[in-house]
């Protein structure tokens, strides 16, 4: 009866007996195929949380560096020696700094035959080409006012010295750029033009201004309105670069950078008179002689005119016309006196010119 049973059945436990191993087999694969699925899910999940990593620090980074073309980033490192979180509304720093300011003469004229489109060429041209000077000499520009550039030179971790070596450099590099320009505007049929330089050194305050929506940085101070007139006094007196005593004083380089003495003026704005000087070092070797030769009678007339000593300066001048009888600066000098000694002139006057 068993074997009967056994005889029957067994067809039927070795069906059952194979199919539980098929099932096995199916479930195990399965189980894998899952498993590896989930690795590679895994895997792409990490590979995309990696690239966007990289994408957000990728975005952070050129966020950054427009913030910087708007913001300079040494503006910025001012306030960051205080904490990032101190770049707020009203914040202000003190610092000595040389300030540059450069300036397009005639730009008005210049700009009357162009159209809008021709001026903004123009004028990004013409600001390519004035970066690269003050950058190369640890400058910063602080802001575009229509033609004019004004920039600051801070050294990083620098000597006052070398803020104002800086500067002087920066404004002969500056002349260079402008000559090798004006070969190229020849080379278009364009007219060239003329920059005047002004640099003055003393204490700023960098601070920031505005309303709690629109805030903006600036840097004022009695440093920076006497670097301003100072640039404005090169179409009077004819100079490409002129710098404040306390300038080349600061950067205490006379072997280094060649000038002469100018004047002593009252700038607008300012009750103290500037001791100001020609930079002459990027001129002609020649003219570079001969406004050497007659610097020293500049000087005497100039001591003279404050002691008013009409008749000594005017002699003093007029042997520095003969020596450079094109020189404008002598006879500029000669036509004040002439004029002054003619006046009546206050017991406290010191001597200077107000400009």
């Amino acid at each position: 009866m068993i074997e009967t049973l056994v005889s029957l059945y067994s067809p039927i436990l070795v069906g059952i007996f194979v199919l539980y191993n098929v099932a096995l087999v199916v479930l195990f694969r399965t189980i894998k195929r899952l498993k590896h699925t989930q690795q590679e899910a895994l895997k792409a999940s990490k590979e995309a949380s990696k690239r966007s990593q990289m994408s957000a620090a990728e975005q952070a980074r050129m966020v950054s560096q427009t913030f910087q073309k708007f913001v300079p980033k040494q503006f910025v490192d001012h306030f960051a020696k205080h904490g990032l979180d101190t770049l707020q509304l009203g914040r202000a720093d003190e610092d000595n700094v040389a300030i540059l300011f450069i300036d397009i003469r005639g730009f008005t004229g210049l700009s009357e035959n162009m159209n809008p489109q021709e001026l903004m060429n123009f004028l990004n041209s013409y600001f390519l080409r004035m970066n690269e000077p003050i950058h190369k000499n640890l400058g910063f520009i602080d802001k575009f006012i229509g033609d004019a550039i004004m920039a600051l030179f801070d050294h990083p971790n620098g000597t006052n010295q070398q803020k104002a070596i800086d500067s002087l450099q920066a404004a002969i590099d500056l002349r260079t750029a402008i000559d090798l320009y004006n070969q190229h505007r020849q080379n278009s049929n364009y007219p060239p033009i003329s920059v005047g330089i002004g640099i003055h050194f003393g204490p700023v305050i960098f601070g920031t201004v505005g309303s709690e929506d629109r805030m903006d940085t600036t840097v004022i101070g009695d440093a920076v309105n006497i670097a301003s007139r100072i640039e404005a006094l090169t179409t009077h007196y004819q100079a490409d670069i002129i710098v404040s005593a306390q300038t080349l004083e600061t950067a205490n380089t006379a072997y280094r950078y060649n000038h002469r003495l100018l004047d002593w003026v009252r700038v607008k704005g300012r009750q103290q008179p500037v001791k100001i000087y020609e930079v002459i070092q990027h001129q002609d070797e020649n003219v570079q002689r001969i406004k050497q030769q007659t610097n020293s009678l500049i000087e005497q007339g100039l001591e003279a005119r404050i002691e008013q000593d009409w008749k000594l300066a005017v002699y003093n001048f007029e042997q520095a016309l003969e020596i450079n009888p094109s020189d404008n600066l002598t006879q500029h000098h000669l036509d004040v006196c002439r004029k002054l000694q003619k006046e009546d002139m206050p017991s406290d006057w010191d001597g200077a010119i107000d400009l």
